[in-house]
């Protein structure tokens, strides 16, 4: 079964969720990542919190949705309505849902701030995979 995590930029929530859920994923179950205007960066704020929690990072870079590795089976985009972004629509005949959650990488504010903004996104998606697998 073949996950795609979708947002616009691919550079920081589809990444987290893709890692985390490849952690956590039960054999023939995998995760990967995308967005519809890739930034082609990945988020270094993200990258330290997955190692600072023991998940494996290497390997892991933005992508576009036009160099898919194989069709997924189900679609979660995870954009954040309540910030007034888009949010992209894969319209291939896929299961799909959406996760809203806020993009920590526009975050503001103080050092504390913006690490709280990663923690909550890491968190809220990690609780997420946790019930999606235990579905």
């Amino acid at each position: 079964m073949n996950v795609l995590f979708l947002c616009t930029g691919s550079s920081c929530r589809s990444i987290f969720a893709e890692t985390i859920f490849n952690h956590l994923a039960p054999k023939g179950w995998h995760a990967m990542s995308a967005g519809s205007k890739s930034t082609g960066q990945v988020h270094p704020r993200m990258l330290a919190l997955l190692e600072r929690e023991g998940i494996a990072t290497e390997g892991l870079y933005s992508k576009s949705w036009d160099s898919l590795p194989t069709t997924p089976d189900i679609v979660i985009t995870i954009c954040s309505n309540a910030a007034g972004e888009t949010c992209p629509t894969y319209l291939g005949p896929v299961v799909r849902t959406h996760w809203g959650v806020d993009d920590p990488a526009k975050a503001t504010g103080t050092e504390e701030e913006i690490n709280a903004a990663f923690t909550h996104a890491y968190r809220t998606l990690r609780e997420g995979t946790e019930t999606f697998l235990g579905l």
